[in-house]
């Protein structure tokens, strides 16, 4: 008989979840290193580390006030630098998805940073979203969408998005036509890249060759999440669950090996919800509809990493929060590659 899903039946709540780190600025990425020592993507330009003592310090490319010093949705994404996804480098320095200042950056453990790629095929690169570094040491890149206000892409229809791989070739495309292209994941085995489309509202899944060449593109679970139902972050679990998070609607869900969706959390405000749904549907999205869609504990629920001795404790990236929620995982998270990169 196979095993059983650890995730069926498991379900959280807000009285489950712990907080780490204090007056943080969009921890909307995280890594996590074996030590316990945490690292969050952080809006003034540069990442936050966290210690296991819970001492922090930021580390900064540059003073950037922007992202806290507004009210205004638009001039806090479209502004200024943005750290968004985070990768280690082999040595130990930070790969950095820049949304702000479109480009791939890297950054040394003291803040010196440098760009490796703000071009593609001798055009602007466009809204960098993440990054991934895989066994090969090759790095995956996802660009969401070319156009430069990215708001304007919240809506049915733009597929502009791709996903970029550099090695000893350089940076060239590898995948496109994807609809605000967001974090990727490989299976245990990177056999399969598993990719978020956030306005396409589900996962893709590509055939991972041996050259680097993408193929066989499917859609893995369902082919719509439902209502304001747009995946941001994913994580892969021991087990083979993909983790997902549906940042406006506030929910916490999992694709099992077979594509079943398990919904974990659920903090959405279904008044909010519906209303977005209906502009976006209409073409017609708004900064206010959206930001009415915040939870208090997870707002806009954003990524899952897993940390800890046994790699289940489960870190919730967001969008708008101050700290990190986070809980213990009835599975062990699928180790990143970093894990085995240093002692």
């Amino acid at each position: 008989m196979p095993a059983a899903n650890p995730l069926h039946g498991f379900r959280l709540t807000r009285d489950d979840l712990n907080f780490v780190g204090r007056d943080l600025q969009r921890p909307e990425c995280i890594l996590a290193e074996p030590d316990g020592t945490l690292w969050s993507a952080d809006a003034r330009g540069g990442v936050m580390w966290i210690s296991p003592d819970g001492s922090q310090r930021l580390i900064a490319q540059q003073a950037d006030s922007h992202f806290a010093g507004t009210t205004d949705l638009a001039k806090r994404f479209t502004e200024g630098t943005l750290p968004n996804g985070l990768a280690f480098a082999r040595n130990g320095d930070i790969l950095i998805s820049n949304f702000g200042t479109d480009r791939l950056e890297v950054m040394d453990r003291e803040g010196r940073s440098r760009v490796l790629y703000d071009s593609i095929d001798g055009r602007p690169i466009g809204k960098v979203n993440f990054v991934l570094r895989d066994s090969k040491d090759r790095v995956w890149l996802t660009v969401s969408t070319r156009i430069k206000n990215w708001m304007e892409a919240i809506r049915p229809g733009i597929d502009d998005g791709f996903i970029a791989l550099a090695d000893e070739r350089g940076l060239r495309i590898v995948a496109d036509g994807l609809h605000f292209t967001n974090e990727i994941r490989f299976d245990a085995r990177e056999e399969y890249l598993y990719a978020v489309e956030t306005c396409g509202r589900r996962i893709t899944r590509f055939r991972a060759n041996a050259d680097g060449s993408l193929g066989n593109r499917e859609i893995f679970g369902p082919g719509d999440f439902g209502p304001a139902g747009f995946p941001d972050g994913c994580a892969f679990d021991s087990f083979g669950n993909l983790w997902v998070t549906l940042v406006m609607a506030e929910k916490l869900i999992a694709l099992t090996p077979e594509g079943e969706m398990l919904t974990l959390f659920d903090d959405g405000n279904p008044q909010a919800i519906a209303a977005l749904e209906a502009a976006y549907q209409a073409g017609a999205t708004t900064p206010e509809l959206m930001m009415a869609t915040r939870s208090s504990v997870t707002p806009w629920i954003a990524s899952v990493t897993f940390g800890g001795p046994d790699l289940r404790n489960a870190y919730i990236g967001t969008l708008f929060g101050t700290n990190i929620p986070w809980f213990r995982s009835p599975v062990a998270g699928l180790p990143m590659v970093h894990w085995k990169d240093r002692p």
